[in-house]
């Protein structure tokens, strides 16, 4: 029987438009379920979306949508950028879904008739961002969020409280016994002295706002969002339902299971999310991985600081292969990583073209200029240097799975990169070139570049995981059909035949340092501007710009494009299409219904081949990004 693996990501809240950090998350777990498939592993990858609370209700009314449709907007745009990403999901999860309401709501009566749910009154300082409580002790500055900064609400009701206190010492255990349970040991070791310092019953419910699952038995209680959100890691396998088969396989008989979250939610999955299966009596089989932030170098990425990176620019102008392996080879588990275009650039020139492109064109195109396309298996190695090469790839392969199994890509990667630059250095020494002016050295050339063919293969075969089309890219250029590119050939000096194709390949093209970063600070600057210094006109210059209101009747991404958005606008009973550049500040479907402002006499153009229409009105002061809206006009003049 086939050994499985269940991986999941944190579901993510549906607050907007997903940026860099979420997305490493996502291809990091995604490199994880393609590494347990490539392996044999039956796999299931879950991700999906965090959609209640009271942040949800109130941007949903801000938006002029119920808090239904405002959540599945954002999914849908999340789901497509996914897939733009190339991950390889399993599921999606809604929070709003039938299937986890209803099991949440049974989960939730459970707990209440076995005493580890009771009702009680909570008075407390709560974090409308980043939904939570938190108490005196836990609280830094006063009046803010320890956490996030932002405003703290005083919230006295009446809730539902689960018992904390009565399995902290269950958990405890639990921990010490299972020393990998979280990681890395840093972070189990916060989570330890959290509980060491005595944990308290935690409010689970609410009554100041609806947009939440209902509790059973008194429905203007709310669960709270940290018990809902949790269970969906169970509810999406089909725990206590008819079709539970799932959640027999990956969880209760499932060999491995492992929760990836950032580090600020650490407390809320090593802490509550066990205590809660203690108590619903479901065993706690999950391994906890613990990353860190991408971080800009100003700190933090932010909006108001203008420095958030979106994962669609940098695929559109570099490609997602490039963002893939920079994200996962520069970020160890663990800790937090820096985003910096010049280091992105580097490792982009060194990494990607200097060593993996540069051996991939010299070895084929040798093949096929001193031998026609085609190798046959050498009977012998000839070099003294093959045993030194031989040793690196065995050891290699050893390290790979070894460190790839423990979610340690980068050590894995590294591993890999060493193996290239051997197999670029062992060209030096054994002088392919010298040897093809020889005709009595054409066995020991053949056996060379038989090397190079196979240090190759077995490189694509182990970055398959982290860079899917480059793997892709590199089994085509040396013939390898699907069959071979399994884990059983992961092995040295297997190949019977090998052949490369006759089209010269390119896998990454030379970037040049200089001109990038001019234009990403082009970019940065542009996007900070606060005002234009414009000269001054006369009325009549003012009265020749025609402003109107009409309605947004569709609002999509451009294809291919991360930065714009194509609007349909009636006005007068007619439509007027409008492509603006706004697609970073705005998920397209908020802006479905909204009446806006826009320019209806501007002269048509194309845009990325499209015709647009207009232009559409908004304002910023270099914070804050606003589409001009209006309220109760909806088809109109602007005067």
């Amino acid at each position: 029987m086939k050994k499985t693996c269940y991986i999941t990501t944190p579901i993510y809240y549906s607050s907007g438009i997903v940026h860099i950090g979420n997305s490493y998350t996502t291809i990091v777990c995604d490199a994880f379920a393609r590494f347990k498939r490539f392996k044999g592993v039956d796999t299931f990858y879950l991700t999906g979306m965090d959609e209640h609370g009271q942040k949800i209700e109130e941007a949903a009314l801000k938006n002029n949508k119920s808090p239904q449709e405002f959540v599945d907007g954002i999914a849908q745009y999340t789901k497509e950028l996914w897939k733009k990403l190339n991950i390889t999901n399993d599921d999606f999860i809604q929070t709003s879904e039938l299937r986890h309401t209803e099991v949440v709501q049974e989960m939730f009566e459970k707990l209440i008739e076995k005493g580890d749910i009771y009702l009680g009154k909570y008075e407390g300082d709560y974090c409308v961002s980043c939904e939570s409580f938190f108490t005196k002790t836990q609280i830094v500055k006063e009046g803010c969020c320890p956490d996030c900064d932002k405003p703290l609400r005083k919230v006295q009701e009446e809730g539902y409280f689960l018992k904390l206190k009565k399995y902290e010492k269950q958990l405890l255990d639990f921990i010490k016994e299972n020393p990998d349970f979280i990681q890395p040991e840093s972070r189990k070791n916060e989570v330890v002295s959290f509980i060491e310092q005595g944990l308290e019953d935690l409010c689970v419910s609410r009554t100041s706002f609806k947009w939440g699952i209902p509790v059973k038995s008194n429905p203007k209680h709310v669960v709270y969002v940290w018990v809902d959100a949790l269970s969906n890691y169970i509810t999406a396998l089909g725990y206590n339902t008819k079709n539970d088969e799932l959640f027999k396989k990956f969880w209760l008989n499932g060999d491995e299971v492992y929760h990836v979250v950032g580090k600020d939610i650490l407390r809320f999955h090593a802490v509550y999310w066990p205590i809660i299966l203690m108590a619903l009596e479901i065993p706690v089989r999950f391994k906890l991985l613990a990353h860190g932030w991408v971080l800009m170098r100003a700190g933090k990425m932010s909006k108001s600081k203008g420095n958030v990176i979106y994962p669609l620019d940098i695929v559109e102008r570099y490609g997602l292969d490039a963002l893939r392996f920079f994200l996962i080879k520069e970020m160890p588990l663990g800790n937090d990583a820096i985003f910096s275009y010049d280091r992105f650039i580097e490792v982009f020139n060194n990494s990607l073209v200097n060593d993996l492109g540069n051996l991939l064109s010299r070895t084929t195109a040798m093949i096929n200029k001193y031998f026609d396309g085609k190798l046959t298996k050498p009977l012998k190695k000839y070099f003294d240097f093959d045993k030194s090469v031989e040793e690196v790839v065995n050891n290699t392969i050893k390290v790979y799975q070894d460190t790839f199994d423990k979610f340690h890509f980068q050590a894995g990667l590294n591993e890999i990169w060493a193996m290239i630059s051997r197999a670029n250095k062992y060209i030096d020494e054994t002088l392919p070139w010298v040897l093809a002016k020889d005709e009595n050295k054409k066995q020991e050339l053949n056996s060379v570049l038989y090397t190079l063919y196979e240090v190759l293969r077995l490189v694509g075969l182990m970055i398959y995981p982290v860079t899917p089309d480059t793997a892709i890219k590199i089994f085509e250029q040396l013939n390898i059909p699907e069959k071979n590119r399994v884990f059983e050939n992961l092995k040295y000096w297997i190949s019977e035949n090998a052949s490369v194709s006759k089209e010269s390949l390119m896998l990454f093209k030379r970037l040049d340092v200089e001109a990038e970063l001019k234009f990403q600070e082009e970019k940065n600057n542009e996007s900070l501007k606060e005002e234009l210094n414009l000269p001054e006109i006369s009325i009549e210059d003012f009265n020749k710009i025609d402003l109107r209101v009409g309605k947004v009747v569709e609002c999509n991404l451009v294809k291919d494009s991360s930065n714009l958005l194509l609007f349909k606008i009636s006005l007068d009973e007619k439509i007027y299409q409008i492509v603006s550049g706004i697609a970073k500040y705005y998920n397209p479907n908020e802006l479905v219904n909204k009446n806006i402002v826009f320019v209806k006499n501007l002269k048509p153009c194309k845009i990325k081949g499209i015709l647009s229409e207009g232009m559409i009105l908004t304002a910023t002061d270099g914070k804050v990004f606003e589409i001009l809206e209006l309220k109760k006009v909806e088809n109109g003049k602007v005067s």
